[in-house]
């Protein structure tokens, strides 16, 4: 008798969704993503227990019709797609038809949903992948899902998840990477009958990225928008000061689509090279727009991953526009920051309407403001002008007439633009102005204090610059640039430095000869393991070049066989960190003006190549209120 049996439908179902279902957050992320590509313009995310014993969505989106109910649960059932063309240009974010099926596999749920055109709406209950309830209710336009007592028919499954805090904590990274993915839908988030979240739905990212992280980041970003034929990128990136020590604050976006790459998360990564220190991470929220058919999504179920048929123009245009951005502003840090406030979102307010609450109000906004002046005279007879909280002018109709939590309105009339302008966080500090060509003649050089660092006096503000950050910057762009435009500049060594070279390090010297010499290396055989260093690049000389190039060799030994940017990068850094002038170590004022004219000319000279700052600041104000001058 042969061992080969077929699975019945419900153990596929439940393997099926294994690969869909993880956990409570994987749930949300495939409703939330069916909400967004039925038009929701509102999505409200509740969950209780971490989203285990109860999970609801409700968005305002177009509804299911009753026909499409039952064969939207069934495997491979989806509206998005017809043959395996469409998935070449596929643009919404499901569509392998695999989320509902899975998901009912393994928790009852409950779904109440209405077409616009629809008297009444449907109520479907089905509960581990059996039909329970299928009956005509009365209900709002768009869809509910209320999801119970996830993987209660798989207890094998249940017990791995964590615990409900931490659970739920997945639940809100996800709804705050989708509230950013799409700032133009209002997102409420209900957590334990608590309000975690709430975004207007007003299309501004930094509203958003002010809400979910605070304004001590809100008031540190840099603006990003750049495009070419094929790539279009736009977001905000943070300032080196608030990089942390992991990658949870790196957030890009494909198309509306949160994905993990490889590729853009070293081109990120790479052009934060030199201006953040080792092990730490910066802060992004950028999204890429491009065509479909330069990706693909259909990679795994979760569609978290994403493959590029362009990815060395995909990395190179990242890497180029946050390199420029970062290269344009001033980027010197202050010796005396503010005491660092506790991470605090903005107080949400409890009277927030649901999605279908709010399309029914702006449907009545719409209807009360688009009639003609005389109707609306005779709708508004006592209307005032009040200052609101947002310090911007509103009538009281208008103001009665939209959500509390509909600021500012989306309706473009003169009034509510000016609520458009109102900022939820402060200005971004004025530039010092220290490093541009005509202050240098206004710098004031004050001398050294403890043999390391000097103090330049300009206009209201004191500099403080590391004299080993800065002379290590100053060396690392040298050699780098050359070694960008294949132009190096070596200096001979009388007599020449010999080598005695292992194995393992004479195989990687063959590896890389061409680009020791790109660097301003001149080496050359010997006879037998022996090399011949007759020339080093002209910004090391004077320096041990037998202990820079073994030590060089020995760590490109660890690489893999192929070169890349990072690699020599780090080479060279390492190569004009032991070049560079120490601390405790005195320098004369003309050596010091010379070097601090050097590094105002640099490329990034904010921070040494390993992100160190080579340069603080601190204003008259800030002593004056050390020495109680002021208040």
């Amino acid at each position: 008798m042969g061992k080969i049996q077929i699975l019945d439908g419900e153990t596929v179902n439940q393997i099926a969704a294994g690969e869909v279902v993880e956990r409570p957050s994987s749930v949300v992320k495939e409703l939330v993503e069916n909400a967004i590509d039925a038009g929701a313009t509102a999505i409200t995310v509740e969950i209780a227990d971490g989203g285990i014993s109860l999970l609801r969505v409700t968005d305002n989106g177009s509804g299911m019709e009753k026909d499409d109910i039952r064969p939207a649960f069934l495997r491979h059932a989806t509206s998005k797609i017809r043959s395996i063309e469409d998935l070449r240009t596929i643009a919404s974010l499901g569509f392998r038809g695999e989320a509902l099926s899975s998901i009912a596999a393994v928790a009852q749920v409950e779904l109440l949903t209405k077409t616009a055109h629809s008297m009444t709406g449907c109520r479907y209950c089905i509960d581990g992948g059996e039909e329970k309830v299928f009956e005509e209710i009365g209900c709002p336009e768009g869809t509910t899902f209320i999801v119970r007592h996830l993987f209660y028919n798989t207890p094998a499954r249940r017990k791995f998840l964590k615990s409900n805090t931490t659970e739920a904590g997945y639940v809100s990274s996800l709804i705050e990477r989708l509230a950013m993915s799409h700032p133009d839908i209002s997102f409420k988030y209900i957590q334990q009958k608590q309000n975690r979240l709430n975004t207007s739905g007003n299309g501004r990212l930094k509203d958003i990225i002010y809400h979910i992280y605070g304004r001590d980041i809100a008031s540190q970003l840099l603006a990003v928008d750049e495009e070419d034929q094929e790539i279009r990128i736009q977001g905000y990136i943070g300032k080196p000061i608030i990089c942390r020590g992991n990658r949870s604050f790196e957030n890009y976006f494909i198309n509306g689509r949160y994905i993990k790459s490889p590729i853009v998360t070293k081109a990120i990564e790479d052009a934060f090279k030199t201006y953040v220190m080792i092990h730490k991470f910066p802060f992004t929220v950028l999204h890429l727009t491009m065509d479909m058919e330069r990706m693909d999504v259909n990679v795994h179920p979760t569609k978290m991953e994403v493959r590029f048929n362009n990815a060395e123009q995909v990395y190179q245009m990242v890497f180029d526009t946050l390199r420029k951005v970062l290269s344009q502003r001033e980027l010197i840090v202050n010796a005396t920051p503010d005491k660092e406030e506790k991470r605090q979102r903005p107080e949400v307010s409890r009277n927030i309407p649901e999605p279908f609450e709010k399309k029914k109000r702006l449907e009545q906004f719409i209807k009360t403001y688009s009639a003609p002046p005389e109707a609306r005279q005779q709708r508004e007879p006592a209307q005032k002008t009040a200052i609101g909280n947002s310090g911007s002018i509103r009538s009281d109709a208008r103001r009665s007439a939209l959500p509390a939590d509909d600021t500012p309105s989306p309706i473009p009339d003169p009034i509510s633009q000016k609520a458009v302008q109102y900022s939820l966080f402060p200005e971004e500090p004025e530039e010092t102005g220290l490093l541009k060509e005509e202050a240098r003649k206004e710098h004031h050089l004050i001398g050294q204090v403890f043999k390391t660092y000097w103090m330049v006096e300009y206009k209201d503000k004191l500099f403080i610059i590391d004299q080993h950050a800065a002379h290590e910057k100053v060396l690392y762009e040298k050699i780098m640039k050359r070694f960008r435009e294949r132009k190096p500049d070596s200096q001979q060594l009388m007599p020449p430095i010999i080598l005695t070279l292992t194995s393992a390090q004479e195989n990687v010297f063959h590896q890389f000869s061409q680009a020791f010499g790109e660097m301003g290396f001149e080496i050359e055989s010997f006879g037998g393991r022996e090399y011949a260093v007759r020339g080093v690049p002209v910004e090391l000389y004077g320096f041990d070049a037998k202990e820079m190039v073994i030590q060089v060799l020995d760590s490109l030994g660890d690489e893999t066989h192929t070169l890349n940017y990072s690699m020599i990068s780090d080479r060279i850094a390492t190569m004009a960190c032991k070049a560079a002038v120490k601390g405790n170590q005195s320098l004369t004022f003309a050596e010091a003006d010379a070097l601090i004219g050097e590094l105002l000319e640099a490329e990034n000279p904010y921070t040494c190549p390993h992100g160190r700052p080579t340069i603080i600041a601190m204003s008259k104000y800030e002593l004056e209120k050390k020495f109680r001058r002021i208040q």
